[in-house]
């Protein structure tokens, strides 16, 4: 039972929860663990937690911190304040909300999941062997060969998923070393291609030329047992399978992995964040700076490397 006036507080706080918002008993249950560990927090020294102010909502989730929450659970306290000083404020308790200056925690980004170099070679030739493998003919031999060149076209651009499966069959009429991508927003860019994309697109389209039907020469990756592109969700599939094949843990390989690994490879490789961005077709640079974290990697290496005083360090 809670007793005195944060007691009174908090029940009828909840009370409004359940009737006006229809909040569910669990979540009830919740928000009457947070600000219970809230108001035990301030401690009768802190006087009752309906009067107070920002600072100690501060030290509260310094406290929070210090015991090792997540970010995510600190989250979570700090929104239960906030709906309880809001209700407050609207029952004419407070004239302010101590919780209004007060930023969330923040969530660390997660490093996108990569491949190395050498793991793309091993998918990269496990594709081509199979490509290349005698005696196959017809659709078995089209489906190989479209994977090889999905496999060599997403390394070598980085496209989004969406945008490769749909790409049209001009881009391979064209036999540019550029192709034109529509992308997000209806926007277009150019992204380079490579000669062993190049030469994967064109024996896939040797074979594709006797099996596509006339109808189904918009795309440059039909599915091959029905009408329109292939799609994403058969990708990412067959995608797996090749991980099988190459020796790779399938739960490492999927198709947004290989953009970022087109992406981590061209800045390990000393290209510039900004042409990154324009290839991967980013509105936002701050979306493609999760990729810092391989510049740093750069940055310390060529300072260990390089820098006078860390040579002197290791004599």
């Amino acid at each position: 039972m809670r007793g005195g006036r944060d007691g009174a507080d908090i029940e009828a706080f909840l009370e409004m929860m359940a009737i006006e918002r229809g909040a569910a008993d669990n979540t009830l249950a919740a928000y009457g663990r947070d600000l219970d560990d809230a108001r035990q927090f301030l401690g009768p020294g802190g006087g009752p937690l309906r009067d107070a102010d920002t600072d100690a909502i501060r030290r509260y989730m310094t406290h929070l911190d210090a015991q090792g929450f997540a970010a995510s659970s600190r989250q979570r306290r700090l929104s239960s304040l906030r709906q309880f000083f809001k209700f407050l404020y609207a029952e004419g308790h407070r004239a302010d909300d101590p919780t209004s200056p007060i930023e969330g925690a923040r969530r660390a980004r997660p490093l996108p999941k990569i491949l190395s170099e050498t793991e793309i070679d091993r998918l990269i030739d496990a594709a081509a062997a199979a490509a290349a493998e005698p005696g196959v003919e017809g659709t078995a031999l089209a489906r190989a060969r479209r994977m090889h060149a999905l496999v060599e076209l997403l390394y070598a651009t980085g496209l989004r998923v969406s945008e490769l499966v749909s790409l049209p069959r001009s881009v391979l009429r064209a036999k540019s070393r550029v192709i034109v991508v529509r992308g997000k927003g209806d926007k277009e860019r150019m992204v380079p291609i490579g000669e062993r994309a190049q030469d994967a697109l064109a024996a896939f389209g040797e074979t594709l030329q006797a099996l596509a039907p006339s109808g189904e020469r918009a795309w440059l990756f039909p599915a091959l047992s029905e009408t329109g592109h292939m799609t994403r969700q058969a990708f990412g599939r067959d995608l797996k399978a090749l991980a099988v094949r190459a020796g790779l843990p399938p739960s490492r390989v999927s198709p947004h992995v290989l953009r970022h690994a087109f992406a981590s490879h061209l800045l390990q490789n000393g290209a510039d964040l900004r042409a990154v961005q324009e290839l991967l077709g980013h509105s936002d640079i701050g979306t493609t700076q999760i990729y810092t974290h391989v510049l740093e990697e750069r940055l310390m290496r060529l300072v260990t490397d390089h820098h006078p005083l860390s040579a002197l360090a290791d004599d």
